[in-house]
């Protein structure tokens, strides 16, 4: 209770006029009424369902302008669950707000963005993975075990179980058919 309390002395502090006559008008008694006697539960109900101090500001206070702009709501019913209700519902309402706009992205997002020189590499690398994907499974498996495993002729002969000289007329054949598919895609040379 007494950290709710504690909490809504920003809204107090809000709330408070310097200019307001010793008396007060009637809105001005009203007002300071029901922040005395409401506010401090109010808040930490709020608190609880948004579990961040500046909206549940927010609410509180916006729920009793509500109650200041609309006494005759509060007339006959018990005021403190009214203020609870319109309270509980500011939340879902801004809750659901939330939920309807599209996500909200700061700048982390464009850190972890490649930059122009990164997004480039990415795609020639797809491209030369297409042009590669495109090539005759023979040319393609010769390519990975020469090029990209870095094995010689004498160990690729040996791991595809075909002779030296295939594995270097396939890797001539497969160059050829790679560079074509490459200037198709406006990638080569």
């Amino acid at each position: 209770m007494r950290d709710s309390l504690e909490g809504a002395e920003p809204l107090r502090r809000e709330l408070r006029r310097e200019d307001v006559s010793p008396a007060g008008t009637a809105d001005e008694q009203l007002i300071k009424a029901l922040f005395d006697d409401h506010a401090g539960p109010l808040y930490g109900y709020v608190l609880r369902l948004t579990g961040d101090t500046g909206r549940a500001e927010d609410v509180v206070q916006e729920t009793l302008l509500r109650a200041w702009r609309h006494p005759d709501a509060l007339a006959g019913k018990p005021i403190r669950a009214w203020l609870f209700t319109v309270a509980r519902n500011l939340v879902f309402d801004q809750h659901r707000a939330r939920r309807s706009r599209p996500q909200e992205t700061g700048d982390e997002a464009l850190a972890v963005m490649p930059a122009d020189d990164e997004l480039e590499r990415a795609v020639e690398s797809w491209a030369v993975a297409e042009a590669i994907a495109a090539l005759r499974p023979e040319h393609r498996e010769v390519l990975m075990h020469v090029y990209y495993q870095g094995r010689s002729v004498r160990e690729t002969s040996d791991a595809l179980g075909i002779p030296p000289g295939t594995v270097k007329s396939r890797t001539y054949y497969a160059l050829r058919a790679l560079k074509l598919a490459l200037e198709e895609r406006g990638l080569a040379p």
